[in-house]
């Protein structure tokens, strides 16, 4: 939880300290973090590939195969890494065609193509990452994360404000203090890899020829999946950004106060859910089918308890809050009403993705693709668009159709995590000699 809460405080805190220099820089950082922020979950979607199948060969003791599944991943995400910062270089040369404020453009290219710069050390880091946390550790990306966080928040006070005799960089500086704090979190990491013996273990198990076709191949058929089902969910998002941009900066710069809170509750719930992920697939891997759906479950729990926590304290702080990024008089009440609206779907949001997460810990990957598609881009943008532009209803009109798509997807991906283990744990009774460590479990949806 801390470590994913730490992946959107970069932001937060760049939205805070920025939010300080204006109205138009805030909108700026907001535009850019929407771009920027599909080609990150994209990315953490594509690592995360790597989690179940090292989490499953992990819960047979299986570390051979645990390291080939290592070497595979790294080869694939280098190859990813140097493709999407292509690819987001060249989407950044399209931004004066998203018909944003001149103004609000100039700042967000400012920010942006330094962002994009650190896209290669980051990916690195997710690589180490999941891996580690498909063996069961995520103490290292936790202190690791805090460390560059904290050093990032310095790194912002120095840069952006010209404090400590540097220059005031203003919205570039708090793009340089992110970039200075991934590089050398993604090299604290890597000689972590190799230098500690939980992790250097494996290393030393990978055979000469790890790296082969079949094995990536095999990766990619999760890891695409994960990346595709990561970036319908935040490209919509990002166009409810862009449609509340056209409503004027003020709307924008309200939109990312409330995006921001949202992306901390969220990504603490997604905490929640790599836990599951990892939990659901040693068990399944394991042989101990039931134990797994109790995982699952439980993760929905907790995770409706935390998000309903920090609802209540969203609707409690809804006209503290605003002031903390802005001393703008017409950005605070908007924010302040878009902030009611997210302490609402925040259960909704907590039930979708433990159960996704879940999901994934069984290697079940195609149908809540599907899902996916159908709760944002059938439920979520057309009432976005619908509430906030044909019925008049504004930003707030645009928030309530992000509740209704995420309220489909907590349905549709709870339904599925209990019908899918109803049936492993069926078949399991129907087979009592089936060996409770073997992988070769019955096939799920995404295998057949």
């Amino acid at each position: 939880m801390v470590t994913q809460a730490g992946q959107v405080l970069v932001q937060l805190a760049d939205n805070i300290m920025v939010g300080h220099l204006g109205a138009a820089q805030l909108a700026g950082v907001s535009f850019a973090n929407a771009i920027i922020m599909i080609g990150l979950v994209f990315s953490i979607g594509f690592a995360q590939g790597v989690t179940p199948v090292v989490g499953q060969h992990f819960g047979k003791g299986d570390g051979r195969a645990v390291a080939v599944a290592l070497s595979n991943s790294a080869v694939l995400n280098a190859i990813m890494a140097v493709v999407l910062t292509a690819v987001m270089i060249a989407v950044g040369a399209f931004m004066d065609r998203l018909g944003q404020d001149p103004e609000v453009l100039r700042y967000a290219r400012q920010y942006y193509f330094i962002i994009i710069a650190g896209f290669i050390p980051m990916i690195a880091f997710f690589n180490v990452r999941f891996f580690s946390e498909g063996i069961g550790n995520t103490r290292n990306e936790m202190w690791i994360t805090i460390g560059t966080n904290t050093l990032n928040i310095f790194l912002n006070w120095v840069l952006i404000y010209g404090n400590l005799g540097a220059p005031r960089l203003g919205v570039a500086g708090a793009a340089w203090a992110t970039f200075i704090s991934r590089v050398l979190g993604a090299i604290v990491f890597l000689i972590i890899l190799f230098r500690v013996e939980e992790y250097r273990k494996f290393v030393r198990l990978t055979p000469r020829h790890a790296v082969h076709l079949r094995e990536m191949l095999h990766q990619l058929k999760l890891s695409l999946p994960i990346s595709l089902q990561n970036l319908l969910e935040v490209t919509a998002f990002s166009f409810a950004a862009i449609m509340v941009g056209w409503m004027g900066k003020y709307q924008l710069a309200a939109h990312q106060i409330a995006h921001s809170l949202s992306s901390l509750s969220f990504m603490i719930a997604t905490g929640i859910g790599a836990a599951a992920t990892i939990r659901v697939s040693h068990q399944f891997g394991a042989g101990r089918r039931k134990d797994a759906y109790h995982a699952g479950i439980a993760a929905v729990h907790m995770a409706v308890a935390i998000m309903v926590f920090f609802g209540i304290l969203f609707v409690s702080l809804h006209g503290i809050i605003p002031r903390m990024y802005t001393e703008e008089p017409a950005v605070i009440p908007i924010a302040g009403r878009l902030i009611i609206i997210l302490s609402l779907f925040q259960i909704f949001d907590a039930v979708q993705m433990a159960s996704r997460s879940s999901l994934l810990g069984l290697k079940d990957i195609n149908t809540p693709l599907i899902f996916s598609a159908i709760s944002y881009y059938g439920v979520c943008l057309p009432s976005a668009y619908l509430l906030g532009f044909t019925l008049g209803l504004g930003p707030e009109g645009v928030w309530t159709g992000l509740l209704l798509g995420l309220a489909t997807a907590a349905v549709l991906f709870n339904v599925r995590f209990r019908t899918v283990c109803r049936r492993y744990i069926g078949q399991q009774n129907r087979e009592p000699d089936y060996r409770e460590n073997s992988l070769q479990a019955p096939p799920s949806h995404s295998e057949e």
